[in-house]
């Protein structure tokens, strides 16, 4: 798939909670992205954007305070376009221990998220033995995922499409159930926050779309789903590389999550 460039790249996403900040999403009708990611950056920094067929466009907001205030801010600024939604996630309750060691290694790993663990040593001046339990910290930190961007324009002979669905019960009961019963019309596998899973999905035709979107609908522990047909997908890294910035100079490095 890399040949063919339906992968675009590997990547690490990030839950913003893990670093203590938190998150806005908004869904705008609008599809001039540079447009779109000014009138953002009024706001917080993107954390991912989603243009989408149809004239919609998915988007999610980092914020560092004062996220009411945000919200009333971004529905001001917003010009141009015409919000259709837009709320704050959840308060996640990841765990945010990360020391100054595990932040260093994943701000290497931003760069080189597939690189082996001999020359992310030699370079970073560790031994084996700490690159790997870093890592393996990382990995077991449900707001860390390792996983991949694709181009949903390259994708021949199928429909790609994402289900945002809002959990309100056990979110692993539900993932699980999912991937029982829909893994074989995964792209790649869910990103997960901790009230939302986002299915990437394909599908021969648009009744078969339709006909997973119910089945995710009407499955116990799921609150509500949204059908989306991507154009694109991307993550900007930016609030990312300035959060551990940040994080690495705290002298305690105890990292909380502030809804206010």
């Amino acid at each position: 798939m890399q040949e063919s460039k339906i992968i675009e790249k590997f990547t690490i996403k990030v839950e913003p909670p893990i670093l203590g900040l938190g998150v806005l999403y908004i869904v705008v009708s609008g599809q001039n992205i540079k447009d779109i990611l000014e009138q953002i950056r009024l706001v917080g920094e993107p954390f991912f954007v989603v243009p989408c067929v149809g004239g919609i466009t998915v988007c999610s907001i980092v914020i560092k305070e004062n996220l009411q205030q945000k919200i009333e801010l971004a529905n001001k600024l917003m010009k141009d376009v015409r919000v259709l939604s837009i709320f704050e996630a959840e308060s996640p309750g990841y765990s945010s221990n990360l020391t100054k060691t595990d932040l260093e290694i994943l701000e290497y790993l931003i760069k080189e998220p597939r690189q082996k663990i001999e020359k992310i040593a030699k370079e970073m001046s560790m031994s084996t033995k700490t690159v790997t339990r870093c890592i393996d910290k990382l990995q077991k930190n449900n707001g860390i995922q390792f996983t991949l961007i694709y181009n949903p324009r390259k994708i021949e002979g199928f429909i790609s499409h994402a289900i945002l669905a809002w959990i309100d019960g056990n979110l692993k009961e539900t993932l699980d159930k999912m991937n029982s019963e829909l893994s074989e019309s995964f792209i790649q596998i869910p990103f997960i926050a901790k009230n939302q899973i986002v299915l990437f999905m394909y599908s021969h035709d648009i009744f078969e779309m339709d006909e997973l979107a119910k089945i995710v609908r009407n499955m116990n522990g799921v609150k509500s789903a949204d059908l989306f047909i991507p154009k694109e997908i991307s993550f900007p890294m930016k609030w990312l590389e300035q959060a551990i910035n940040i994080a690495k100079k705290s002298p305690t490095l105890h990292i909380s999550y502030q809804t206010n």
